[in-house]
């Protein structure tokens, strides 16, 4: 690959993750803007991608259409939100870009949308994007499948006071990384809700506890407790940097590959794909 060849379109680059990804751009040399989009209502529409962070100018105009940012893009960058995840995906087929999708909170329909977009073109569909939080799920999964449900295994994320999907994506992946390791399914086994509950924790259970508020980045522990022990595997972030360095490259490594759906394991070398 390249510089030449990544062109970059951040859908959503008035949020707190494209602020981020700003900054990302500028650290691989040769990487270079191209579009942008903010919701429809915001007041940075027709205005500098760089404006609503205070940064240089980018001679981007930020617009509320994504098929006009994704025009000459080499790969979008999406951290929206889920009812416009079609919208974006329908954007990228159309002009042949491949997408680095990081919004979080999508259900069943949206998820599926994702999957039939994928065979169109080459998607990383990544709840998380930083490094160490992949290489959480993988020790997660080892972890899950050594000790077996003789370990309670319990989820816990912390995020800022402002985000919306709860659990967040993060977690709902660690907690499939752990199902897949017990060789189960997550639907099944997830306990999301304890109130009023009036029954003594149900073996095999995977629990989920959330934490929303100030202006936490994500913290991300899961524990499996067993008698007379306890073993942590923690991940905290402290700057959105780590996400938006991870969103780049796989933005990098999605150049010239054949549609699909990939993740972060593949991006990082993780899995075993061919």
């Amino acid at each position: 690959m390249t510089s030449s060849e990544l062109r970059i379109a951040i859908l959503g680059v008035s949020g707190r993750m494209g602020g981020a990804l700003l900054k990302a751009i500028d650290e691989v040399p040769g990487a270079k803007l191209v579009g942008a989009t903010a919701s429809p209502g915001s007041q940075w529409i027709g205005k500098d991608a760089s404006a609503s962070h205070s940064g240089a100018v980018r001679n981007v105009t930020t617009s509320r259409d994504a098929a006009f940012a994704v025009r000459e893009a080499t790969v979008a960058i999406d951290f929206t939100l889920p009812n416009v995840t079609a919208n974006n995906l329908d954007a990228a087929i159309a002009a042949g870009c491949a997408v680095v999708l990081g919004t979080t909170g999508h259900d069943d329909a949206q998820r599926q949308r994702v999957v039939d977009a994928s065979s169109r073109i080459p998607i990383v569909y990544a709840p998380n994007t930083s490094l160490g939080v992949n290489l959480l799920l993988k020790l997660v999964e080892l972890a899950a499948a050594t000790l077996g449900d003789d370990y309670d295994l319990e989820i816990f994320e912390a995020h800022h006071r402002n985000k919306k999907d709860a659990p967040s994506g993060t977690a709902l992946a660690l907690g499939r990384a752990a199902a897949t390791g017990r060789k189960v399914v997550l639907k099944d086994v997830a306990e999301f809700d304890r109130h009023a509950h009036s029954q003594a924790r149900q073996k095999g259970a995977i629990g989920f506890s959330v934490f929303r508020g100030g202006d936490v980045v994500g913290d991300h522990t899961v524990s499996f407790a067993g008698i007379g022990e306890r073993i942590e595997l923690t991940h905290k972030a402290s700057d959105r940097m780590a996400f938006a360095r991870g969103a780049m490259q796989a933005a990098q490594w999605l150049v010239g590959r054949p549609a699909g759906l990939y993740s972060m394991s593949d991006v990082l070398g993780l899995n075993t794909r061919t």
